[in-house]
């Protein structure tokens, strides 16, 4: 997969729902173990928008979990799920308005939690600024990619309305 444009500061500073649907498509970067770097390109992402979306962890107000999603938008949240599974997560927005992008899969790897396992992100890049880090990174390929959206997975715990909000992003098929 071809190199793209690093995605800057100004990328991820903007609303999580413009965020969100721009990501499709786009190329995530990282190190890997051996010290060689892999291109994947995301395939699917979900929305979370603030203290108001009752699907969104920050819902509950800031903790210690989810001190990150109140930063600048362009680092990374991430977090243990079951136990066993670490989520990978976009802050957007700006410094106090707590957003994030979860990323649910890239190519090769569907599912959020398949995905990091099998590139080895864990707790050591919660709070990885994309803008600088030498370990990850998302770049624009200038490809363009058609895009659908829908209801959000997993999140029962939340009022119909949040439930049925069309914030999951995908590539058109």
């Amino acid at each position: 997969m071809e190199s793209g444009v690093r995605l800057s500061r100004d990328f991820y500073t903007r609303d999580v729902l413009d965020v969100a649907p721009e990501l499709p498509g786009k190329n995530l970067v990282i190190r890997l173990d051996d010290g060689s770097i892999g291109r994947f390109r995301v395939t699917e992402v979900e929305a979370y928008r603030g203290s108001e979306d009752q699907a969104c962890h920050a819902f509950k107000g800031r903790t210690a979990r989810t001190e990150i999603m109140f930063h600048e938008g362009g680092r990374l949240y991430i977090y243990l799920i079951y136990g066993m599974y670490w989520m990978l997560n976009i802050v957007t927005g700006l410094e106090n308005i707590p957003q994030a992008v979860l990323v649910r899969g890239v190519e090769d790897y569907q599912g959020p939690g398949k995905l990091t396992k099998s590139l080895g992100i864990d707790k050591s890049y919660n709070g990885e600024d994309l803008v600088l880090s030498e370990r990850m990174w998302f770049e624009d390929s200038g490809l363009v990619h058609p895009i659908k959206n829908g209801p959000r997975i997993g999140i029962d715990y939340a009022s119909e309305y949040w439930k049925t909000r069309p914030w999951r992003y995908f590539l058109s098929p």
